[in-house]
């Protein structure tokens, strides 16, 4: 497996570096934005590490440019433990978020599930199973029993977000601009209101869901 780590701090990326492959990762390095961007994109990497502080732009930035192309897991690491700093970077479409200082052994592990949940096998799975529901990514249709379940177009295309990222935190900023587009990032009435009508439609029992969650402040996801 392939790791870009993404840190301004020498030291630091040095010492991740050295570990990472000991742990059997090839691991290459970018110590700003720019250089990150570039890497990404030649590389291909399993999973972006990224620092948030960097010279020459946001990490957020760095995450938002990377989401305009691709999916490629991305674990920011940064000394920033504000709350509001971490909900910017998983709405921005960061999968998950480490403080520093941590314990590489943690870090290692966070690593190794981010590639799992972002596994190419799971896109191509074209029917998905969840308690009562059968969901046909293919052929855009659900079934809740055995009986088909009538959909609007926008309600659609919000559950097929979910369902293929399911098991994985989808943020409130990237399911908007997946499902609406970018001029709706900040419509988050939005959500409330489809997730409210999609439970109704897919949920035995809407007010305790069991597949559509919502992370609060977060996102959403979606569980089997």
């Amino acid at each position: 497996m392939k790791v870009l780590v993404v840190d301004d701090e020498p030291g630091l990326a040095h010492a991740l570096a050295i570990t990472l492959r000991a742990s059997g990762w090839e691991v290459v390095t970018a110590s700003d934005g720019a250089s990150a961007l570039r890497a990404a994109a030649a590389h291909t990497p399993d999973v972006v590490l990224l620092d948030l502080g960097l010279p020459d732009m946001s990490g957020l930035d760095v995450i938002t440019a990377v989401r305009a192309w691709s999916r490629m897991p991305i674990v920011v690491l940064s000394a920033r433990q504000h709350g509001e700093d971490k909900v910017d970077a998983l709405d921005a479409g960061a999968d998950d978020y480490v403080t520093k200082p941590f314990a590489m052994n943690e870090l290692l592990a966070r690593l190794r599930a981010a590639v799992r949940r972002a596994a190419p096998a799971q896109e191509d799975e074209p029917v998905v199973t969840a308690g009562s529901l059968t969901i046909d990514l293919a052929r855009a249709r659900v079934l809740r029993d055995g009986e088909e379940v009538r959909l609007t177009p926008t309600e659609w295309s919000m559950l097929e977000v979910l369902v293929r990222n399911r098991g994985r935190l989808v943020g409130r900023r990237q399911l908007l601009q997946d499902v609406w587009g970018p001029g709706y990032s900040d419509e988050t009435h939005y959500l409330r209101v489809y997730s409210a009508q999609l439970r109704r439609k897919l949920e035995d029992d809407p007010a305790h869901p069991r597949h559509i969650l919502t992370q609060p402040g977060m996102g959403y996801t979606f569980e089997v």
